[in-house]
């Protein structure tokens, strides 16, 4: 398919590799940052514009990869009567683009995207269009770069299916700078807990995650919860976390 991505940040650079791996042809790239999108169009062969007005016309699908508060406003100033527009926001309705187009929708990668990505991860794609054709392009586009994780989903279950990304990867990762800022204070290495993430990591692949619960919380190991509050005294922010998290392990 002839695409064109507005947006030229971390999710259109990792979608648009993607794209081009899978065969389709990226016609333009728009974005507002001037110097992101011409290296893009370099890397991509292709040419950029940093006006929404200097559209190409002409593609199957436009898609807008830009952050969730900036979609409404891409929207406001495009207009594509004849064409499909989705964009990539996790939480935000298709309907924001119903004046773009009749033929719009979501293309929603659930996946933590960088632009300087040596390797790129499987990206599950969710999407959603308003009719027959939008969702027919829009499947095919997630088939091509997704496979069998590429799957059809509604407005409501993408809002829930974004809670537990959020829960699983800013959350954890949040978890882990705390972790990271501990070992720095306490003169310990962080590095040293590297193998540790990446079993637990691991063994989620066969295994629920209740199921792997280990530790002093769900063993019930209050001697050891005690003396570990006792040295979280000097690290407040953990402490208050670690507490939290304690209480719910021991509720089940």
């Amino acid at each position: 398919m002839d695409l064109v991505l507005i947006g030229s940040g971390n999710v259109a650079a990792v979608l648009g590799r993607k794209f081009i791996a899978a065969g389709h042809h990226i016609l333009q790239i728009v974005g507002r940052n001037a110097s992101a999108a011409s290296e893009l169009a370099y890397e991509w062969d292709t040419v950029s514009t940093n006006y929404l007005s200097a559209i190409n016309r002409s593609a199957d699908v436009y898609l807008i990869a830009v952050p969730d508060d900036q979609v409404k406003e891409v929207a406001k100033d495009l207009q594509l009567p004849d064409r499909v527009v989705a964009h990539t926001a996790a939480s935000v309705s298709m309907n924001v683009l119903a004046a773009v187009t009749p033929h719009h929708g979501v293309f929603y990668p659930l996946q933590s995207l960088r632009r300087d990505m040596t390797v790129i991860p499987e990206i599950p794609i969710f999407f959603q269009g308003s009719d027959a054709l939008a969702r027919r392009r829009l499947e095919k586009l997630a088939f091509s770069i997704s496979g069998r994780q590429a799957k059809e989903i509604d407005e409501d279950h993408r809002s829930r299916l974004h809670v537990a990304a959020v829960t699983v990867n800013n959350f954890t990762n949040h978890l882990f700078a705390l972790a990271e800022d501990y070992c720095r204070k306490e003169g310990l290495e962080f590095r040293h807990l590297l193998p540790l993430i990446e079993e637990t990591i691991t063994r989620l692949r066969q295994y629920s995650p209740a199921a792997l619960q280990t530790g002093p919380a769900v063993r019930h190991d209050d001697d050891t919860v005690r003396k570990h509050l006792e040295i979280l005294n000097a690290h407040p922010r953990l402490k208050k976390i670690y507490q939290v998290f304690t209480e719910s392990i021991r509720q089940g």
